[in-house]
């Protein structure tokens, strides 16, 4: 019999001891994770950076289009009108462009970054894109293609690539 209470005792402390690791744990799983600030107030103005230039997706290209005209764009004016509508300044040329902001590295490139590309191959930036994310790129960059999204890897852009710069904080 006294065995029996003990035997009961150790179950029931067994028991108990299984059921707070549980319900510890799950609540350790539980509980909320803090929010980086930064990244998501960042990651919100890149979206709204993207969508402000998805509302020009087939304007034509111009080379040498006017500053804050949206008949027409190149792909510095481009990315200089997206993001002062943004609140974000940028130089005219996509030369000045890639002095903005600060330096990231292709393998940490996020939504909203500028990409530089040297597409002449003559040692000179000469078009800029927005990184909008999985591999794509939103620009302009041709007459009778216009302001559009475009693949990334492989891409003339890819191949030609120099720099990006993080410019939305």
């Amino acid at each position: 019999m006294i065995n029996t209470q003990k035997n009961r005792m150790r179950k029931v402390i067994a028991g108990i001891g299984i059921s707070l690791s549980i319900a510890i744990s799950a609540g350790t799983v539980a509980m909320p994770q803090p929010v980086n600030a930064a990244t998501s107030s960042t990651a919100l103005k890149a979206s709204k950076v993207i969508a402000t230039g998805k509302k020009y997706i087939g304007v034509r290209y111009k080379f040498g289009a006017k500053t804050g005209i949206t008949s027409a764009f190149d792909c510095s004016s481009f990315t200089q009108y997206v993001f002062k509508k943004n609140g974000i300044y940028l130089p005219r040329g996509s030369r000045d462009q890639a002095k903005a902001g600060k330096y990231v590295s292709r393998k940490n490139l996020r939504a909203g970054d500028l990409i530089f590309s040297d597409t002449n191959r003559d040692g000179k930036i000469n078009h800029v894109s927005i990184y909008i994310g999985n591999g794509r790129l939103l620009h302009t960059y041709k007459v009778g293609v216009g302001v559009t999204i475009s693949k990334f890897s492989g891409s003339a852009w890819d191949k030609t690539y120099v720099t990006a710069r993080r410019v939305i904080k």
